[in-house]
């Protein structure tokens, strides 16, 4: 079974499960006049919308590439998980809105042990729903089933809240349950807020995964002829889909067709060992067989990396013939400012080599 297949039979799962838990809440709040099972209902039918959601925006990512899209339409399951962390943020703003008013003017619940009984069944399902879900999407990499797992998680909390409620006024008669509604309308709009910032966020491109970012460049580093990986930069086009570049330091007596398979190997064992199409391959030459450019080459690295905020230094290259100094530095994002170190740095290595023209690359620490 494909990846887009199993994600819409678990929503179609999801569907049923939330229109039936949604139905029966439904008939429950108002047989005993309450308000929280009520709006328990209506998240039900929230998470079933949103379910239909994840259909269509699994379905709609699978459109092949064209012309205008070449890399595909992966993004848009990043789109869909955005309109359900719009609907649970609207959700938990209107059940706010009818908690308030029930605050105001409070009306008496009449619960039954036969409906706390059903609403406890219920959690089970929901706690059940949402392990499923979450399960499901992390093995698929669907951030859309996953934060509709964490709803149903929150929900099965939500609605445990609202069987304490239940039972305290069975026993006590203290009612509590429209401030329970207050609190699970806030815990609603938290979980929204949450979903649509970290969607948001993965729109926006997020920073490679520190593991992952450094098994690759492991993985590059074991090609022969590959003596070092840096600067991995990957570009996401949806879960199953990511491009990439790398740049890689080799002999700079290489030739041009030696360096060609050795790239060629590269985006070949990328793609096998972690689905990644490495579509660029940058070249740093590297001085071979002088011992004196290696030794100034840990000379201008021990200046370089002496400055607090300076991560690492790659790309090094000199033609002592021709008074010629190249490389890269890599600053801290936590730098106070990034410019002002990568002149510091230019300058203390100039004062040490005086006589060389110096070419430094600022880099940003794009991955690890």
């Amino acid at each position: 079974m494909n990846r887009a297949t199993k994600i819409v039979q678990t929503s179609i799962i999801g569907i049923i499960v939330n229109v039936v838990l949604a139905a029966i809440k439904a008939v429950i709040g108002t047989m005993v006049n309450s308000i929280a099972i009520t709006l328990d209902a209506v998240n039900n039918l929230s998470d079933a919308l949103s379910s239909v959601i994840t259909i269509i925006g699994t379905k709609l990512s699978q459109k092949a590439e064209d012309k205008k899209h070449p890399m595909g339409y992966g993004r848009v399951e990043y789109l869909s998980t955005t309109v359900i962390s719009v609907i649970v943020l609207y959700a938990g703003v209107t059940s706010l809105v009818e908690a308030v008013k029930k605050i105001i003017e409070p009306q008496a619940a009449d619960y039954s042990v036969v409906s706390l009984v059903i609403v406890a069944i219920a959690v089970v399902v929901k706690i059940l729903l949402g392990l499923y879900f979450k399960g499901v999407g992390s093995k698929e990499k669907s951030d859309a089933l996953i934060a509709s797992g964490q709803d149903a998680l929150f929900d099965g909390v939500i609605s445990t809240a609202t069987l304490i409620a239940g039972i305290l006024y069975l026993t006590t008669n203290i009612g509590i349950e429209s401030y329970l509604a207050g609190v699970i309308s806030i815990v609603i709009i938290k979980s929204g807020v949450e979903m649509l910032s970290d969607t948001i966020s993965k729109i926006l491109g997020e920073r490679i995964e520190s593991e992952i970012s450094k098994e690759i460049k492991r993985c590059v580093a074991t090609v022969d002829g590959v003596q070092g990986a840096y600067d991995l930069v990957l570009h996401n086009y949806g879960p199953d889909r990511t491009v990439g570049s790398i740049h890689i330091e080799v002999d700079d007596k290489l030739t041009a067709s030696e360096i060609d398979e050795i790239t060629r190997k590269i985006e070949r064992k990328v793609y096998k060992e972690f689905n990644v199409n490495i579509v660029g391959v940058g070249i740093y030459a590297v001085n071979t067989g002088d011992d004196e450019a290696a030794k100034i080459r840990a000379d201008v690295n021990r200046i370089v990396t002496a400055f607090e905020y300076v991560i690492q230094m790659h790309g090094f290259y000199i033609k002592m013939d021709d008074l010629y100094m190249q490389f890269d530095v890599i600053v801290d994002f936590a730098a106070p400012s990034m410019k002002e170190v990568y002149h510091e740095v230019i300058s203390a290595v100039q004062e040490h080599y005086p006589d060389y023209k110096l070419q430094v690359i600022l880099d940003r620490d794009i991955s690890d």
